[in-house]
């Protein structure tokens, strides 16, 4: 059967507007499309291929597996769930994890678990989500609304209750919304699609403190900026504060679907058997898939080189901007880095885009004036180079246009 883009057009829901091209092959930092052209990937898949595409430890796990056993229902464990949960609760602050199949579905068990924890321990009044403006967290009905994108949870009838939210890194603001009535503070330790913002370290300890005093438990959703993104095995890891829960999935399945929530014992204790489930959630594909992803980048050459590839693209979009001023400043970490237009360009974000897609560059926006790159933590050098070779073709285009 012979499909092209204009076959989305016809049998898919027209919730996404997918690119012209159409890909069907890739290799580490490198697509190829119907017509054999080829892609830099600065893109990866927002943020999930960590180890580029196709990377043959992964393919190799998966095989093994997938002539193993594929699915088993949470009635059974195995043993790729085990490892993979072991290695986890090793490497981090956390005494347990549950399995899911996307960051949505590990941000729900989250917010669950800090109303159940609240119930169980302080009573019904003890209910209060606090989040953050600009924040996202998932595409399910609670998840949403917690996300602070009104534009995102607008428009599907009555809202989940008991939510409010304020500006990040604002601690004065926070510090009057919170109170004893508080049973859970939702945040991202860097805002992802809300425009690539890093949290002040002053403000990320407040938040902590804060929920100290009135007995509320900090979720960090680190669904975009974990395993490894930032340069640290997860973020929390570089800002001296640890959360109560923490939520990872992207990057964590190097491209196959999964997602986990890690916390201690004493809170996971409250969602006892039948309280919460996933019929695919820790299935053996998925977390021998991501066990292999995981040994790969908690490797310290493999953190280190984030950090020294993050300093390769700053140099190298220091350069463009020089040449062409579109840029006020260079946002993020590690390999999430966000280019937020200068007032020439606001609302444009997407104007790059699409020139970067002419160039063969992919790359995302976070928000109309925000360009997003995400690429694998292990792109080459050489592709870094010219995917930025790319770009800079692509500001030039957009820049004569203005």
């Amino acid at each position: 059967m012979k499909v092209t883009r204009a076959t989305f057009d016809e049998v898919m829901v027209p919730n996404y507007n997918p690119a012209g091209m159409v890909p069907v092959r890739g290799e580490g930092s490198r697509v190829w499309d119907q017509d054999g052209a080829e892609y830099i990937d600065f893109a990866g898949g927002i943020a999930v291929n960590v180890l580029g595409h196709c990377h043959p430890e992964l393919v190799k796990a998966l095989t093994e597996q997938g002539n193993k056993l594929w699915h088993l229902s949470n009635v059974f464990t195995n043993e790729p769930a085990l490892r993979l949960a072991s290695k986890l609760t090793s490497a981090t602050f956390a005494d347990k994890v549950y399995f899911a199949n996307s960051g949505a579905e590990a941000n729900e068990a989250a917010l669950k678990l800090a109303r159940r924890w609240a119930l169980d321990k302080h009573g019904e009044d003890k209910n209060q989500i606090i989040a953050f403006n600009k924040g996202f967290h998932g595409r399910t009905f609670f998840t949403v609304t917690v996300g602070g994108q009104a534009a995102y949870s607008d428009g599907f009838g009555p809202k989940p209750g008991a939510v409010d939210h304020c500006d990040y890194n604002d601690l004065e603001a926070f510090e009057k919304l919170i109170s004893d009535n508080t049973c859970a503070v939702m945040m991202e330790p860097l805002q992802g699609e809300g425009g690539i913002i890093s949290p002040d370290a002053d403000f990320v300890k407040g938040v902590r403190e804060l929920c100290d005093k009135h007995n509320a438990l900090l979720i960090f959703d680190e669904v975009q900026s974990g395993v490894g993104r930032t340069g640290h095995l997860y973020a929390y890891m570089g800002l001296g504060v640890t959360p109560d829960i923490l939520t990872t999935a992207k990057s964590l399945g190097g491209g196959f679907p999964i997602g986990a929530m890690l916390t201690t014992t004493d809170i996971a204790a409250h969602l006892k058997p039948g309280t919460h489930g996933s019929t695919y959630g820790g299935n053996p594909l998925a977390c021998a898939v991501a066990e292999k992803a995981f040994d790969i980048v908690n490797d310290p050459a493999v953190l280190e080189g984030v950090l020294q590839k993050e300093a390769l693209f700053r140099e190298l979009l220091a350069d463009i901007n020089n040449k062409y001023h579109v840029f006020s400043e260079i946002r993020g970490k590690g390999m999430l880095l966000g280019c937020a237009l200068n007032d020439d360009y606001q609302g444009r974000a997407r104007d790059f885009l699409v020139a970067s897609a002419d160039e063969k560059l992919m790359c995302l926006v976070a928000g109309m004036n925000v360009i997003r790159f995400a690429p694998s933590l292990i792109i080459p050098e050489e592709d870094i180079r010219e995917g930025m070779a790319r770009f800079e073709r692509a500001v030039a285009t957009v820049a004569s246009a203005k």
